[in-house]
């Protein structure tokens, strides 16, 4: 008879451990792509308004359901402001005027940011324009964070997040070519749920004076 060598705790714990990693790598991968897929639902909508609602549910279900949510056990689902139409801006991009670099550290390395636009018609109504960045790394992706009069009283104090292509949080683009901003999809990210999060957060710069009260709020 041959003998079998009885697996050590450590081999058994390794394998526990690669076994978490797969099941949490395939978990954010769906995460990902259903919020692609919610996104894409989105921008073939005619109605912003029902748009903003299919939104809004379907984050509440992932939020409360999916194994990837951001919320701590038993926080309440996001809360928004009533959809507001005068929040829904069709916006020309012109060439940023500062483009240096943005590094910000994570828990995982540094996330680059590159600048690479600014919003052309926003400055009346909500007293500033934004600059979009653009993510380094390998595919890169357009992210645009803001802070407003909001930030730190009925919205977190860190800033939320309108466009991040690289979670497919994109609204696209109108008919005459312009970039949508509709700042009733602009959402906290997700270390303001939990400190198991590091996330990128907007420079002071992207600072619009208005209150936006349109979107996730506290």
């Amino acid at each position: 008879m041959i003998a079998t060598a009885r697996r050590t705790d450590v081999e058994e714990q390794s394998d526990a451990k690669k076994a978490e990693a797969l099941r949490s790598s395939y978990t954010l991968w769906d995460w990902r792509r259903q919020i692609s897929d919610l996104y894409a639902r989105i921008r073939a909508m005619s109605d912003a308004e029902m748009a903003a609602e299919l939104w809004r549910t379907t984050r509440a279900e992932l939020f409360r359901n999916h194994p990837q949510t951001p919320l701590e056990a038993g926080a309440p689902a996001p809360d928004y402001f009533d959809y507001d139409p005068r929040m829904r801006f069709a916006v020309e991009l012109a060439p940023a005027t500062n483009d240096a670099p943005y590094h910000l550290p994570v828990s995982d390395g540094t996330v680059h940011l590159s600048p690479f636009a600014e919003t052309v018609g926003l400055r009346s109504t909500l007293g500033g324009e934004l600059t979009a960045y653009w993510i380094d790394g390998y595919g890169g992706g357009v992210f645009l964070p803001f802070l407003d009069a909001t930030s730190g009283n009925a919205t977190y104090g860190g800033g939320r997040y309108l466009l991040d292509t690289i979670k497919g949080a994109d609204l696209g683009w109108a008919e005459d070519g312009r970039i949508i901003l509709d700042f009733n999809f602009a959402y906290h990210p997700s270390c303001f749920y939990s400190p198991r999060w590091t996330c990128p957060l907007p420079p002071s710069s992207n600072r619009l004076r208005a209150r936006v009260e349109a979107g996730e709020r506290i």
